[in-house]
């Protein structure tokens, strides 16, 4: 797979470090530079990889990352466009030192736009996407996916399959090349099919429609416990199962007429809501009607077909995917700080390295931005 590549990573916040992950486990060496004011990358994203410190502001942090840059593959910055430039970190700067470097520039809004410059979050780019204007109850505001669809999906993934894709080029022509990956680009990607529904019957408007939580077969139910249970039972063979598991009377409603919605919504409501979340797991998850708990996330763990995937997995440990011949992808997390093994082993002169690590423990790891997790008891 990527075991042959190596990526610098610069980038902080959550895209840009998932990104470097999922190519970690995909068998690159990923060298995550921290430093600076921007802050450390969340130890989640930690995987595979190995942590240096290096203030680029500095002469000797300077010169250690063009040391670095000769033997890599692949950069990864997430600052507002220009701020790399400044720090001498910009694509034209390194792609003289090294011209088959793939150099990917991971930001809210992309390189160009008169929004380029503007600090945002993953809820703006949804919101100018038209993802957060399309989802959530018709009668109160919109509520964000936690922070999901913009930053890891639609700037982590599209970066990621950037840079392999532009990697799989540089095979052929051995060029590198400048990726420009926007978050608010990926999730109006990721919305084509949901604007080409949108205004019809399959989508009329915030929480209407065949997936927004409106139709009675594809929503969540409260159970008798108060935990949910969540249907998808869209096809015809699928709801005739639900119905009969449910042991309704008579045949199945046409439940694909949005005239039977409304008495549909309250005996379903009626039927979920007579016994608890866990017994309605037993008797429909192995039936096909497209039934399943919803798990909060300290439940995950234990269901048994997560369970027995992922045996080694948990709250601070994901899965690795996809699985490509699973057995060679494992990968540990080593959060120390190998600076000087990393510069040293790169060739960067000793004196270098040891101006950098001495401005380190002058400055601290982290002398700005947030830790992390920002929030605290």
């Amino acid at each position: 797979m990527l075991e042959n590549y190596r990526v610098l990573d610069l980038s902080r916040n959550a895209p840009g470090p998932f990104a470097s992950m999922l190519l970690a486990d995909l068998g690159a060496e990923v060298i995550s530079i921290g430093g600076g004011r921007a802050g450390d990358a969340a130890p989640v994203f930690g995987r595979g990889k190995t942590q240096i410190t290096v203030d680029l502001k500095s002469e000797s942090g300077a010169a250690a990352f063009r040391a670095l840059l000769a033997d890599a593959d692949v950069v990864i910055e997430g600052f507002r466009p220009g701020v790399a430039g400044r720090i001498g970190a910009d694509y034209e700067r390194v792609s003289t030192i090294n011209p088959r470097l793939v150099y990917c520039s991971l930001t809210g809004y992309g390189q160009s736009g008169p929004l380029s410059q503007v600090a945002s979050h993953d809820i703006n780019y949804l919101a100018l996407s038209g993802l957060l204007g399309a989802i959530g109850p018709i009668d109160a505001e919109p509520v964000p996916p936690l922070n999901i669809v913009a930053d890891m999906a639609g700037g982590g993934v599209y970066a990621a399959l950037g840079i392999v894709s532009a990697l799989l080029r540089r095979e052929t022509t051995g060029e590198g090349a400048q990726i420009d990956a926007s978050m608010l680009d990926g999730v109006l990607s990721m919305m084509a099919m949901c604007f080409g529904t949108w205004g019809t019957a399959m989508a009329p408007g915030r929480g209407q429609g065949l997936v927004s939580g409106e139709a009675p077969f594809y929503r969540c139910y409260v159970c008798q416990d108060g935990g949910y249970i969540a249907i998808g039972a869209v096809e015809p063979q699928f709801f005739r199962t639900l119905w009969e598991a449910l042991e309704l009377p008579g045949e199945p409603v046409d439940h694909l007429s949005r005239t039977t919605w409304p008495e549909l919504t309250r005996t379903l409501e009626a039927a979920f809501a007579a016994r608890p979340r866990d017994h309605w797991t037993e008797r429909l998850l192995h039936l096909d009607c497209c039934a399943t708990p919803v798990l909060a996330p300290d439940e995950v763990w234990s269901f048994p077909h997560i369970a027995e995937r992922h045996p080694g997995a948990g709250m601070f440990s994901v899965p690795l995917a996809p699985r490509i011949d699973a057995e060679t992808q494992v990968q540990g997390t080593d959060l120390g700080d190998r600076t000087e093994q990393i510069l040293l082993g790169a060739g960067v002169d000793a004196a270098i390295v040891g101006n950098v690590l001495r401005r380190n423990a002058e400055s601290g790891a982290n002398s700005g931005g947030i830790t992390w997790p920002p929030v605290q008891e």
